[in-house]
């Protein structure tokens, strides 16, 4: 009788409903709010993805502020992104398991930021194939991605903690990629340097659904960061030469109208190095820059008071040393 119990546990433990129900009380006797809600929405007749929240990462939503997504192939499911913590990977592979009980069999990271990676343990756990640029190598082994690290473990703890881990990929890419999974076709193409040096975007021809990463935000103020602007404006525009019908973003809802949210991605940077650059070759303080910007097309989306002093000063410092 108490094998029999002992093995019903364990059973019980690797069971989906099992986890959610454990992450729901841990998070309510912490006294933090409720779990937020994780559903996979069906772009096209094969993809789906998952749509983080418009915040900032935090121990209430366990840093579920990015967006995944997945492609059911007659051979397995492939997976754009690991979100931003191991537990919304488990969750994400029981979202992935109400469409499909096939496994994950690859794991493609647009780009290494926090919220889209620190899910990737859990997936690779599974078996998955974890495919990234080869660029990204130089954050991975670097005391930003260290420090990143540790901050998480305290702020958004208990989600990432101790056992979470950095994990690089199996497959490293030096270029573009053709990746044929049973009878679909991904086309894995390298569009940085822009937001990071490794961006990576997915396109499935045959449903005209693009992956973008971090290159679109939907509906939200971009996080510019260190990113060298001018050459993200001209990896949007080698996006707007896709035939994509469709966009699933790295933040934000998904999107029907393609050229549109890239040209406001687009349209927001340009705008940012037009005025920033400005001050920067005029000598203006930049503190008199950002007070005399007009920010009115721009100031009604979501993280905008959070956001763009942040990257308007970033691009003055870049500003300083390059060209319009």
């Amino acid at each position: 009788m108490v094998l029999s119990i002992g093995l019903a546990l364990r059973r019980l433990v690797r069971m989906p409903h099992f986890i959610l129900w454990l992450a729901t009380c841990v998070t309510l006797s912490a006294g933090a709010q409720p779990v937020i809600p994780m559903n996979a929405v069906r772009v096209s007749h094969s993809v789906w993805y998952v749509e983080g929240v418009s915040a900032l990462g935090s121990t209430a939503n366990q840093n579920f502020i990015s967006n995944a997504a997945f492609v059911v192939t007659s051979a397995g499911v492939v997976v754009i992104d690991a979100l931003g913590s191991p537990i919304l990977a488990e969750r994400l592979l029981a979202e992935i398991r109400k469409v499909t009980p096939k496994p994950v069999t690859h794991v493609i990271v647009t780009h290494y930021h926090a919220d889209h990676i620190y899910g990737l343990q859990t997936l690779r756990q599974q078996g998955a194939r974890v495919i990234a640029h080869r660029s990204a190598g130089e954050y991975l082994n670097s005391d930003t991605a260290r420090l990143r690290l540790e901050h998480s473990r305290r702020e958004i703890a208990p989600w990432v903690n101790a056992q979470t881990v950095l994990v690089p990929p199996d497959q490293w890419l030096d270029g573009d990629l053709t990746l044929e999974v049973g009878s679909t076709t991904l086309l894995i193409r390298h569009a940085g340097p822009a937001h990071t040096p490794e961006d990576l975007v997915v396109y499935v021809p045959s449903e005209k659904v693009l992956f973008a990463g971090d290159l679109v935000f939907r509906n939200r103020i971009p996080f510019v960061g260190q990113a060298d602007s001018r050459r993200w404006i001209q990896a949007l525009e080698h996006l707007l030469s896709f035939d994509a019908t469709t966009i699933v973003p790295g933040h934000g809802p998904l999107s029907r109208d393609a050229r549109k949210d890239m040209e406001l991605t687009r349209d927001y940077l340009v705008y940012l190095r037009e005025k920033m650059g400005q001050a920067a070759r005029n000598l203006e303080p930049f503190e008199d820059a950002y007070r005399a910007t007009d920010w009115s097309r721009f100031d009604g989306l979501p993280l905008f008071q959070v956001a763009n002093r942040m990257n308007a000063y970033n691009t003055y410092l870049l500003m300083e040393h390059q060209s319009p």
